[in-house]
């Protein structure tokens, strides 16, 4: 028998909200736009209301300058549509590691008051899915003292963690829009393919792949149709994945947990991908503090882990997540990512970036910029590769670090860095044991 089910108008759902709580924010793909406008409308009654998220897409309104000392963004994870107000105070940033963040809902360090989520439709025994973005959802609304669930028909129904039945909710809002959507292929250039050949004669048949977001990792998949029983486990994915999985290169047939299943936290690409994963066994959406938690990621033998940065200084420092003091991301899932690779037999950890920037501005440099953030440390640093080759840090002295780096910079910044190099190790040059 079907459960019957009762919506509610936005404005009237969110009659919770009271100055002071907090607020969770659903965010990525299924980001609940129609919730954060009809919470803007109760404004005039409101002040002092935190607001926790990562990576959200659209219009949010609630973090324009109007607003201020009535919503305060506290961000886990920095993205595009928050940048301008964190970098000018009006938002706040907490850097933390993307497996971590269910414990600051459990701990009760960040105690959340209303989750604010997007879902399906619930089905005959009345559950719904958080569809493509289960990541630290989860968490949320296990946690969470009440629940607003913004009900769209074209969320797709996710296999994993991320059913939850109606009961549950406080409040259900119907508003059908399209699910916001990403194109990292049309960024995709010959920088980054030739980046992806570097990086996919790394890959070794049998691997089991994550892939972090952007060009880069598209690219790579793009050049992955000759290799053979891949697996996935990864914290987020995009459209590349589909051709993969309809070649059987991707099959996730010698995985050792979960085998023949891809395995991820979120999605994020076109309406095509949102399809392909709809009531799709043999994908499962999982709570991020599985998902990321190296332990688990090193239970896969030969695990790869493809992700890019902003800068790295000749020693191997990453910066992945700041320019300088400007807050550009987040710690996200790269360390998660990066210790459980290097833990996995066979494992490789990779950094993959342009030598330079749009500007023309190397990325390998001889300091980080004063106020970059490091993600991840020189010691946790084994491949670092650019269109110019692979350099391989691990086990390397300084002064090997920074031959391997050089090697691969922009041909035109090698001479700035050799010269770095001598005034910061003395002796640096054809005679230096490398």
């Amino acid at each position: 028998m079907k459960v019957p089910v009762v919506y509610t108008p936005a404005e009237e759902a969110l009659s919770i909200v009271e100055s002071g709580c907090r607020l969770f924010v659903q965010g990525s793909a299924q980001t609940p736009t129609c919730l954060l406008k009809a919470l803007a409308k109760h404004a005039g009654r409101l002040k002092n209301v935190e607001i926790v998220s990562i990576t959200m897409y659209g219009d949010v309104q609630l973090d324009k300058p109007e607003y201020e000392g009535i919503f305060h963004f506290n961000a886990l994870f920095v993205s595009a549509s928050l940048r301008k107000a964190v970098n000018e105070g009006i938002a706040d940033y907490v850097p933390v590691f993307l497996s971590e963040i269910p414990e600051l809902f459990k701990q009760r360090i960040l105690p959340i008051d209303v989750a604010l989520v997007q879902v399906s439709p619930p089905d005959d025994h009345g559950y719904c899915s958080l569809g493509v973005s289960v990541d630290i959802a989860r968490s949320a609304v296990n946690t969470a003292k009440h629940i607003v669930a913004q009900v769209n028909p074209n969320v797709p129904r996710t296999h994993g963690d991320g059913l939850i039945h109606s009961s549950h909710f406080t409040s259900m809002v119907w508003c059908d829009e399209p699910l916001y959507e990403a194109n990292f292929s049309e960024k995709v250039g010959e920088t980054e393919l030739k980046i992806g050949e570097h990086v996919a004669s790394l890959i070794e048949d049998r691997s089991t792949l994550q892939m972090g977001i952007g060009s880069i990792p598209d690219a790579v998949l793009r050049l992955l149709v000759n290799h053979k029983d891949l697996g996935v486990h990864t914290e987020m994915l995009s459209d590349g994945i589909i051709d993969l999985v309809e070649k059987d290169v991707i099959n996730n047939r010698y995985k050792r947990i979960h085998p023949h299943k891809t395995v991820t936290a979120f999605g994020l690409g076109s309406r095509r991908l949102y399809d392909y994963v709809d009531d799709n066994p043999a994908f499962n959406f999982l709570d991020i503090d599985y998902v990321n938690d190296p332990h688990i990621i090193r239970r896969n033998n030969k695990m790869v882990s493809i992700n890019s940065a902003i800068e790295i200084d000749i020693t191997g420092q990453v910066c992945a997540d700041s320019i300088g003091t400007y807050q550009y991301s987040g710690v996200g899932g790269q360390m998660d990512f990066m210790r459980g690779a290097a833990l996995s037999e066979g494992g490789k950890p990779i950094i993959a970036l342009p030598s330079r920037t749009a500007k023309g501005i190397s990325r390998i440099v001889p300091i980080l910029k004063p106020g970059a953030g490091v993600v991840t440390t020189r010691a946790h640093m084994h491949y670092v590769v650019t269109e110019y080759g692979i350099a391989y840090l691990f086990g390397k002295n300084l002064r090997q670090r920074a031959k391997a780096l050089i090697d691969i910079a922009h041909p035109d910044d090698r001479e700035f860095l050799e010269k770095s190099c001598f005034e910061r190790f003395k002796h640096f040059g054809k005679d230096v044991l490398i």
